[in-house]
């Protein structure tokens, strides 16, 4: 689901290119989205390949089955589609004919940016999430839920 969406509820062309890439990160990887985890950083699939290719270590990200069948260049390629269709705003997303044209090796492939979803080593296991922290940073306890207030 696109950060503009989950957010405002908005959607367009750009939030169907945000989810086919994180269909190909799933695919590089070999893991779900919604099944993986970092513990070390608490990082998402998407921040976790975000992580990897700005240490410019996303050769770590690619699944062993895989790392066999493709070339270093092709799943580079694939990885760094995959960044450019989730970043974090849809005016930086390309369009589908693009991302085709970027697989395909026919169009040069621009740096990502940051993904959606994407926050960098603020979350912990000890991160203080009750909804007196949260009322405290500007939520209105309207916003939230009735049956969310009940969990905690």
């Amino acid at each position: 689901m696109p950060p503009e969406y989950a957010s405002r509820g908005h959607f367009s062309m750009k939030s169907d290119v945000f989810s086919y890439g994180v269909i190909v990160l799933e695919i590089v990887c070999g893991k779900r989205n919604t099944e993986f985890s970092d513990p070390k950083q608490y990082l998402n699939l998407l921040g976790h390949a975000w992580r990897l290719w700005s240490e410019e270590r996303a050769l770590e990200l690619l699944d062993e089955v895989l790392k066999e069948r493709f070339t270093t260049a092709e799943a580079l390629r694939c990885i760094q589609v995959g960044l450019l269709c989730v970043q974090q705003r849809p005016e930086d997303r390309a369009d589908m004919s693009s991302v085709v044209l970027m697989l395909n090796g026919e169009k040069l492939l621009p740096n990502p940016k940051v993904p959606g979803f994407y926050t960098e080593g603020d979350v912990t296991p000890e991160s203080d999430f009750s909804p007196a922290n949260c009322f405290s940073v500007g939520l209105k306890p309207s916003t939230i839920p009735i049956l969310e207030l009940q969990k905690w």
